[in-house]
């Protein structure tokens, strides 16, 4: 399997290294001092392994002894069990209108639900037309109702705002619902 160039940065290892003297590291991480790059790439020789410039910026470089291709073998499996172990959490959208019937609201608060259980934040908007805008208290009745009625599914991460003509509150999924899709 090919290790894409992005997880791993590629260091300058053995005849690469440019720099006429550096800071050498030892493999068990102990200082060895400052020394001139032909002496530690003598030392990298006689213990089998390869020198490899950790800190190019430095002054001078600083230079380890370890086994490169264990190294990067090491450096690519951190980079998957990091990607593994994250969650990637969206923000979806429902947009409601202040005239919205009941059984069309109950189908937009399963629809909210359903995201929610997902482990997805849910924005939920009212979108004003017209002279509307001149009722917002219609808006914050109806995003209240979408929260109370998902409160044993969702927390509410930020109160209802009027932005413009719209109106958006969002929701979060709670704790415990994130850990029961994860144990699914």
């Amino acid at each position: 399997m090919e290790v894409s160039k992005d997880i791993i940065k590629h260091l300058r290892i053995n005849e690469r290294i440019i720099a006429k003297e550096v800071r050498l590291v030892g493999e068990e991480g102990e200082q060895l001092g400052i020394v001139p790059l032909y002496q530690a790439r003598e030392i990298a020789r006689e213990h089998n392994i390869d020198l490899v410039e950790v800190a190019a910026a430095a002054v001078p470089p600083v230079c380890r002894l370890l086994d490169y291709g264990k190294y990067r073998y090491e450096q690519a499996r951190r980079e998957r069990e990091a990607r593994r172990n994250q969650k990637i959490c969206l923000l979806r959208e429902i947009r409601l209108r202040p005239k919205i019937g009941d059984h069309d609201f109950e189908a937009k608060t399963r629809s909210v639900k359903k995201l929610l259980n997902g482990g997805d934040k849910v924005k939920v908007t009212v979108m004003f037309r017209g002279r509307e805008v001149t009722h917002p208290e219609i808006g914050w009745r109806l995003l209240q109702r979408m929260s109370e009625s998902l409160t044993e599914v969702a927390s509410v991460e930020r109160q209802p705002v009027l932005d413009g003509k719209r109106m958006i509150t969002i929701l979060s999924p709670t704790v415990t619902q994130k850990t029961k899709v994860k144990e699914s």
